[in-house]
C-alpha cells in the first residue's frame, strides 16, 4: 500500500519525505485554504511537486464540466506528478473522462459507495477516493466501500487504484490494507501514529536502561 499525506503543509511535507514515510501528497480546496496562507496556491502546489517524487492531487474548484475541464488542463501544466482532483458528480465525471483522453491522471474525490467508485473507474479516473471517516460518522462500516470496490475492479481487471481517504486512524489504515486499498492518504498526526506503539517505548527504555548499568559494571570492574 502506497501512503499519501494529506495536507498543504509545506513543513509536514518535507519531514515526511526526508523521512522517506510518503509516495505522494493530496491536497484540496479546504487543505489549501488553511495552510497555504497569502501565497499564491499555485505556487504552493509547484513546491509541493518539487518535494515528492510521487503523485500531487490538485483539486478543482469549478463545478460544471467545461470549468473542470479547463480549470484541470492548467493544473496539469504545473508540474508533471499533478493529479487533477474532480468530485464525484455528474458532470465531474464528464471532466475526467475528457482529462483522461488527453492524458492527464485523474482523482476522482467524495466517493462514498462502491458503484460510485466502479463508475469513475469506467470514466478513466487513475485513482477514485473512497471517505471512510465521513462514512464512519453516520453509522455506516466505512470498509464495507473499499472490500466491494477491490471485488469489483479485480472482476473486471480494471487498473483505478482505489485511494483510502478521510482517515481518521491508524486502524482505517491497516483495514484499508487488509482488503487491498492501493492506497491511503492521511493527515500528517494520523502518520506519525503510526510510528508509534507504547510497547517499543517501553522496550526501548527498557534496553538503553539495561546497556547504562551494563556500561557502569564495566566502569567499576576495570
Amino acid at each position: 500500500m502506497k501512503f499519501f499525506l494529506d495536507t498543504a503543509d509545506l513543513a509536514d511535507i518535507r519531514w515526511a519525505a526526508r523521512a522517506g514515510l510518503i509516495d505522494g501528497v493530496t491536497t484540496n480546496p479546504t487543505l489549501m485554504s488553511r495552510d497555504a496562507g497569502d501565497v499564491d496556491p499555485n505556487d504552493v502546489l509547484k513546491e509541493i511537486c518539487s518535494l515528492v517524487d510521487g503523485p500531487v492531487s490538485a483539486e478543482v474548484v469549478a463545478v460544471d464540466a467545461a470549468g473542470m475541464y479547463d480549470e484541470g488542463r492548467e493544473l496539469a501544466k504545473l508540474a508533471e506528478n499533478i493529479v487533477v482532483k474532480v468530485p464525484l458528480i455528474e458532470d465531474g465525471l464528464v471532466a475526467a473522462r475528457r482529462l483522461a483522453a488527453n492524458g492527464i491522471k485523474v482523482n476522482v474525490t467524495l466517493a462514498f459507495s462502491s458503484v460510485q467508485c466502479l463508475v469513475a473507474a469506467k470514466a478513466g479516473a487513475t485513482y477514485v477516493s473512497p471517505f471512510l471517516g465521513r462514512l464512519d460518522d453516520i453509522g455506516h462500516d466505512a470498509m464495507e466501500i473499499i472490500r466491494e470496490t477491490r471485488i469489483m475492479f479485480d472482476n473486471y481487471s480494471l487498473e483505478t487504484k482505489i485511494l483510502a481517504a478521510s482517515i481518521r486512524h491508524p486502524r482505517h489504515v491497516a483495514d484499508a490494507a487488509l482488503l487491498g486499498a492501493d492506497a491511503a492518504t492521511m493527515p500528517p498526526d494520523v502518520l506519525r501514529k503510526l510510528l508509534l506503539h507504547p510497547l517499543t517505548d517501553r522496550g526501548l527504555d527498557q534496553f538503553l536502561n539495561d546497556w547504562s548499568k551494563l556500561v557502569a559494571k564495566s566502569k567499576v570492574n576495570a
